[in-house]
């Protein structure tokens, strides 16, 4: 299991910066109502100290200077409340933009890529991660940035008030500084660390989950619990060292912020008995050093949040990386090629070997030729190759040698949504998404008339069912079930109406009754007469109606010829034939497809 890459600290940068610039307007706007909420904020301290200086002067004058106080305090907390409002609907609107991006760039990915990382990988960073994305820019990002601002603005505040009375600030410094190092340069790996244990554990609940039948029936159910425990203690031992980071680190900074008050009167004592400061001064710059250590313990506490949310945006845009990685190795590797004048659609398979594991080949030497408009069955016992050479004239798995091609062009050079749209793999496995048929349908074109998408479920045997229902009747979990054979019959549906001129049926029909089965085939391939269809056959009723039928056992090709001409040869073929008319299915051995 290979996990998807992680983007670089610099990646993450770069990327937070181009989406927030991409909205300067709102951006101005949001930052402009927080450095207004901040200047509001000042005002009612240095009021507060003029008060404590000038209260000789009198109750009138005390009296205007209350209700200038509270007239501030209401700007600043209508000011407050619309600069919130305009930045979450930024920190919103960038949220969006890069969880499109992730499911964009997860749909692109080579299906291979998927496998390989696991369904735990991409499940965690497609719920935790994005969730704590999301957390983040409602909260602590808005939070941040408000931080900030005042901050700034209460510095300069301060400086006007005395520039003495910053020093007391900087006391807090020296302690700040090196714990917020030493926290920041451990906490995005340890984050990083603690999501990738959640995929390993998430990867082992989804296989037992999924593969549960196979557990219970060879007793295996003591072996999957201790692995499971096993991937949560590792995720424990993930999570006891990010919060062995936090045990540290907010104890000492919540220490090191009080300093600076209790300086800032210690040393506002000294500095008003030498006249340096006035008594005004002193009593706002308290007030201000108090509202700054609030501010800085709430900036430490949202650095840990956006630590989180950095360690899921990174594993949010890997898979970006990943993709542009892919893309960058095919075109490198894709030698420069005379297109056709009338490019071919014939498929040739070229000395094959491949693997799932290095030295541990599922194919050797395999040659053939596909050619345009031919019906061609590969039979053979399980674990002989079938479904791997399946996968492979898809264009989903590169070869480790040989080459797998159309008009002189490795499949896997071709881009993606030209080989999608000429080149379909259908497999016994099959998905049926929330909603109407008709959703489901025009998934594959969009601009279907209700005429062929009738043509299409007739095709599949579906339209009888359908019709009782109707084309518009909301189907799936929390209405109405569809059950395995239908929802099969929808995606075979699906892929007539996506048309496209190759089709490499990996036991599309497995989980109908053989005589469904058998009468869904006909129909298919009446409608499918003239396009290239490559049958993963396990019913030899499949083989007999073939163009060819190629015969495979233990990765190599055995046997080639015509139904007929391969009973007459007595061979492999003949064997499985037999067997087959007198069981009614063909023997199983163990052993990878």
């Amino acid at each position: 299991m290979t996990a998807l890459p992680v983007a670089s600290r610099k990646a993450v940068r770069s990327y937070a910066r181009k989406v927030v610039l991409k909205h300067p307007k709102q951006l101005s706007l949001a930052l402009g109502l927080q450095a207004l909420t901040a200047g509001c904020g000042l005002v009612a301290p240095w009021l507060l100290g003029r008060l404590v200086e000038q209260v000789q002067s009198g109750i009138n004058r005390v009296t205007v200077m209350v209700l200038l106080i509270i007239v501030f305090l209401l700007l600043q907390a209508g000011t407050l409340s619309l600069a919130n409002y305009h930045t979450a609907r930024l920190t919103e609107k960038v949220v969006a933009e890069l969880r499109e991006d992730f499911v964009r760039d997860v749909l692109r990915l080579p299906l291979a890529t998927i496998e390989s990382a696991g369904v735990g990988d991409l499940i965690t960073r497609s719920t935790r991660d994005v969730q704590a994305l999301t957390q983040a820019a409602r909260t602590n990002v808005p939070s941040t940035l408000v931080t900030l601002t005042t901050m700034v603005v209460m510095l300069g505040a301060l400086l006007l008030v005395g520039w003495l009375m910053i020093f007391p600030c900087l006391l807090a410094v020296p302690i700040l500084w090196p714990i917020a190092r030493w926290y920041l340069s451990r906490a995005r790996d340890g984050y990083l660390r603690e999501r990738a244990s959640y995929a390993k554990a998430t990867e082992s609940l989804a296989e037992t989950i999924n593969g549960s039948r196979t557990v219970e029936s060879l007793r295996l159910n003591s072996w999957r619990a201790q692995r499971l425990r096993e991937d949560i203690g590792v995720a424990y031992q993930a999570e006891r060292y990010t919060l062995s980071l936090r045990s540290v680190f907010l104890p000492v900074t919540d220490t090191a912020i009080a300093i600076p008050t209790v300086a800032t009167i210690v040393l506002g004592g000294y500095f008003y008995d030498h006249s340096w400061v006035s008594l005004a001064g002193i009593t706002a710059a308290t007030l201000y050093t108090q509202q700054l250590a609030g501010l800085i313990d709430l900036l430490l506490y949202n650095q840990d949040k956006l630590q989180l949310a950095g360690a899921s945006v990174a594993r949010l845009l890997g898979v970006s990386q990943e993709r542009t990685d892919e893309l960058r190795v095919s075109a490198a590797s894709a030698e420069p090629r005379r297109a056709p004048a009338v490019p071919s659609r014939d498929i040739e398979v070229k000395e094959v070997c491949y693997g799932y594991s290095a030295g541990h080949d599922v194919l050797h030497d395999v040659s053939f030729t596909v050619r345009e408009g031919e019906r061609i069955a590969i039979v053979g016992p399980s674990g002989a190759g079938k479904t791997t050479l399946g996968r492979l004239l898809a264009g989903i798995d590169p070869p480790r040698k040989g080459s797998v091609s159309r008009g002189g062009v490795a499949l896997t050079d071709i881009p993606r949504s030209e080989l999608r749209s000429e080149i379909a793999l259908v497999t016994q496995e099959y998905h049926f998404f929330n909603g109407s048929v008709r959703d489901n349908l025009l998934l594959a074109k969009p601009s279907a008339s209700d005429d062929e998408l009738r043509e299409c479920l007739e095709a599949v045997a579906a339209w009888t069912w359908v019709s009782e229902l109707g084309l518009d009747t909301r189907l799936g979990t929390g209405t109405r079930e569809i059950s395995p054979a239908e929802a099969q019959q929808v995606s075979l549906a699906r892929l007539l109406l996506s048309d496209p001129h190759t089709l490499v049926l990996d036991e599309a029909t497995s989980v109908l009754n053989p005589k469904v089965a058998r009468d869904l085939e006909r129909s298919l391939a009446a409608l499918l007469s003239g396009r290239t269809v490559i049958s993963i056959a396990h019913r030899l009723h499949t083989a007999h109606d073939a163009d060819r039928v190629i015969v495979m056992e233990k990765g190599r090709i055995v046997e080639t010829g015509s139904h007929q001409e391969l009973l007459a040869a007595a061979g492999s073929y003949a064997a499985l034939w037999t067997s087959w008319q007198g069981t009614g299915a063909l023997p199983s051995t163990p052993g990878v497809a």
